[in-house]
């Protein structure tokens, strides 16, 4: 039977990151987008959370807690709740870490897992997304052809996150078995990482297009060894952008229906007014269904079974709604939506980007 009631410590890590997201990561949603980066200070204090160190065995230095993609995607909804591209930039290292111990042979999580179980923040980084109109991350362009006992990869990356302070890249590439992932330390010969790339939302999170000419990894470098899938970690990612883009759709809802309870017309609350009222109602309506279809992905990835299917309707629907309800709160506010005193606009913004972004997360 399926069941989604959360476990009393899935409750408390709700409740933990909720008021963290509330306190802490919203206050600086606005100053990050302007800044476009996150502060040092902020950063620090979300590594003290555990946030990735939780992902690490205790063997290998870290707190060992069992993977759930259901627990990442509570947790990815109240993060991004607070704002996107911070909580983007706070859980990049996950998308080194939790590969790698889903995935890793033990030589591998021995090598790379050490070194983001320590007391300061340390950057890893994925690189899925290329620049094409029709990008799918099961069929990449980019290549990694065998070379003897090594691993060759071309290709051209985009929306890398923190690609210049990385140290390792998990670089997913197509191979003759599908697609794979390789570990590819910062400064190997033929990784260039480009200029920052300038983006409409989610201007927090520094992302990066990365050239790939003729990288050479050893073969030890791919993840989990010789003919290993990197789909249950696409599948992965699919979860985690959808729960994302649920926490995005409500912060935009809550932020609208709070608007609406005080913003009066005639002397009448406009919450009262029966478009808006059907709006605001049609839009909590679309937040329980992308969350129970991110919930229902991310309890099969839990399980071993097959999630491609899922994990694609739950990245597709919500892409599409979130995009949808932040619109709508933005006409709740109506001309005030248009003005960067309020975040609604923020929240679009960053909305937009969920058509686009694949692999910036990971649950």
């Amino acid at each position: 039977m399926v069941n989604f009631e959360p476990t009393d410590e899935q409750r408390l890590l709700q409740q933990t990151l909720a008021a963290f997201s509330r306190e802490t990561i919203r206050p600086q949603a606005r100053p990050a987008d302007e800044a476009d980066a996150v502060p040092d200070a902020l950063v620090s204090a979300s590594w003290a959370l555990g946030l990735v160190s939780d992902t690490v065995p205790e063997r290998h230095g870290g707190h060992g807690s069992p993977r759930s993609a259901l627990t990442g995607a509570l947790m990815l909804e109240e993060l991004a709740y607070g704002s996107l591209g911070i909580t983007l930039h706070l859980l990049a290292p996950r998308l080194v870490t939790i590969p790698l111990v889903a995935l890793g042979t033990e030589a591998q999580q021995a090598r790379w897992l050490p070194r983001f179980a320590g007391d300061r923040f340390v950057a890893g980084t994925a690189a899925l997304i290329e620049p094409r109109w029709d990008f799918d991350p099961t069929n990449l362009s980019t290549r990694a052809e065998r070379a003897g006992s090594d691993w060759v990869i071309e290709g051209h990356k985009t929306f890398v996150p923190l690609a210049t302070e990385a140290e390792v890249f998990l670089v997913y590439a197509q191979t003759a078995e599908g697609p794979g992932a390789f570990l590819v330390e910062a400064g190997t010969a033929g990784l260039q990482v480009e200029e920052r790339e300038k983006t409409m939302g989610i201007k927090a999170l520094a992302t990066y297009a990365l050239r790939l000419d003729g990288v050479r990894v050893p073969a030890a470098n791919r993840l989990g060894g010789e003919a290993t899938s990197a789909q249950p970690l696409i599948d992965a990612a699919r979860v985690a952008s959808a729960a994302a883009a649920v926490g995005v759709a409500r912060a935009a809802f809550d932020y609208a229906r709070e608007y609406a309870k005080e913003r009066k017309a005639f002397g009448v609350a406009i919450a009262r007014k029966q478009a808006i009222a059907f709006m605001l109602s049609n839009m909590a309506i679309e937040i329980d269904a992308m969350r129970l279809l991110a919930w229902e992905a991310a309890w099969r990835l839990d399980r071993g079974l097959p999630a491609t299917r899922e994990a694609w309707l739950a990245r597709q629907y919500a892409a599409d709604q979130t995009l949808r309800i932040c619109d709508n709160a933005l006409q709740v506010l109506g001309g005030h939506g248009y003005i960067r005193d309020h975040l609604v606009e923020l929240f679009l913004r960053d909305a937009r980007g969920f058509a686009a972004i694949d692999g910036l997360a990971i649950v």
